[in-house]
């Protein structure tokens, strides 16, 4: 505890504290029975020895202590005995403070099909991995979105079934249906916690075919609030040669979906382009955007062609990392890029993967997954366990500790996210 306390900024002073058992703050009181002043009628005090310091020390001395705590030791602390584990998860609230808050973990997982996956989640603070679980996830291909602890998964079947729930607490619930809801062709989903309140807005960005013509797609949006508790469809839009993708994030309060071309276009002209909505006007009136064209009409080309691209709110900033695609082979990586979208919606370079990092990856896919939070970024190929971490503040690109996740079959595919380790948010 001395070592996370110092990790956390207070000073321990070395030589004033020594290394001591818990049972030398056990050790019984001599008393000499025989003193002919003892009071026969007072009442039975109970002996030195069955006390200690757990015993001792009110409720509000432990909630300070474990307020400087990292969220990893937190956590362990509730599994010490009763008491802690009823303070740290009655008062969760009031245990979290800014200096406490953990880095971003990153949850890593084998993709299959297998029941209620498993997997590790590592902790940039401390640089281990811990054996993690998630709840709610039945499967490793189901899609997920993040924000401040909270973490919504939609599966990927029906893509109807809309969970969120806290993994760190355990917490979670299964969001009603959308009323008019229809199976789509592509479907992504996106959350976002308000930092004051802890209310949180999910929406769910769905693209469909329309009669069989390829060169038209439905784009759909729907809105949940948790303080009301209801859905909103507040856009329905037609798209001529491009549909909704698999990829969107919640940022300021407008939501921003990945669009791709449906039709045979030049090599030189990039796949991808971005849509922007302004959600919480949506939320509040609820009223339908009819406006033919526009959201099209106020999209924003991506900086380059990609082979995919990756959405994440950092810092109430929106940046993408994206697979810079060849020249003459859309389909084909050749390195990986982050931007960062300005106010007058242009994109400015962050930072391009250093080769030596690039060919790390061994062979990467034209696709890979990607996620954020604060001032990391975790980049992670689909066939290697290997994950990628840069620093936005630092400019810095490093390997995170080795995952004991191991390969099992050449074929093998992994894959993740990273999500807030948070104690107080509530879904």
């Amino acid at each position: 505890m001395i070592s996370d306390l110092r990790h956390h900024g207070m000073e321990v002073d070395e030589l004033s504290w020594d290394s001591l058992p818990l049972d030398h703050f056990k050790l019984p009181l001599a008393i000499d029975t025989t003193d002919c002043c003892t009071d026969v009628d007072a009442p039975d005090i109970p002996p030195l020895s069955d006390l200690s310091i757990d015993s001792a020390l009110p409720d509000d001395v432990f909630e300070r202590i474990f307020s400087f705590l990292p969220i990893a030791s937190v956590i362990r602390a509730s599994l010490t005995c009763k008491r802690w584990h009823e303070i740290i998860h009655s008062r969760r609230r009031s245990l979290f403070c800014p200096c406490s808050q953990s880095k971003p973990w990153y949850f890593m997982f084998t993709c299959t099909n297998e029941a209620s996956p498993g997997g590790f989640a590592f902790d940039p603070l401390n640089r281990k991995w811990f054996s993690f679980h998630l709840p709610c996830i039945e499967k490793s291909n189901w899609f997920v979105s993040t924000s401040s602890g909270l973490v919504c998964c939609m599966d990927s079947d029906s893509w109807s079934r809309v969970f969120v729930s806290n993994p760190i607490t355990r917490e979670w619930r299964q969001l009603p249906e959308p009323s008019g809801n229809t199976q789509p062709d592509y479907s992504t989903v996106a959350i976002s916690v308000d930092k004051r309140s802890l209310d949180y807005i999910v929406s769910l960005a769905r693209s469909k075919q329309v009669s069989d013509d390829f060169h038209q797609w439905e784009f759909v949006v729907h809105l949940y609030r948790s303080d009301s508790g209801k859905w909103i469809t507040p856009v329905m839009e037609v798209f001529s040669g491009w549909r909704g993708g698999d990829d969107s994030v919640i940022c300021n309060g407008l939501l921003y979906c990945l669009i791709q071309s449906t039709g045979v276009i030049a090599n030189t002209v990039p796949r991808h382009r971005l849509i922007m909505y302004d959600i919480l006007t949506a939320s509040v009136h609820g009223h339908l955007c009819s406006s033919s064209g526009s959201l099209m009409g106020s999209s924003i080309p991506v900086p380059c062609a990609l082979t995919c691209g990756r959405l994440m709110n950092l810092k109430d900033k929106l940046v993408m990392v994206g697979g810079i695609a060849k020249n003459d082979r859309p389909d084909i990586i050749k390195g990986i890029g982050i931007w960062e979208l300005r106010e007058n919606k242009a994109w400015r370079e962050v930072a391009k993967m250093p080769h030596k990092y690039f060919q790390g990856f061994g062979e990467l896919d034209d696709v890979f997954a990607s996620s954020g939070s604060h001032e990391s970024v975790y980049i992670q190929s689909y066939g290697s366990t290997a994950l990628l971490v840069f620093d936005m503040e630092k400019k810095e690109w490093r390997w995170s500790a080795r995952c004991p996740v191991s390969k099992r079959f050449p074929l093998q595919l992994f894959t993740g996210f990273c999500f807030e380790p948070r104690l107080e948010v509530s879904c």
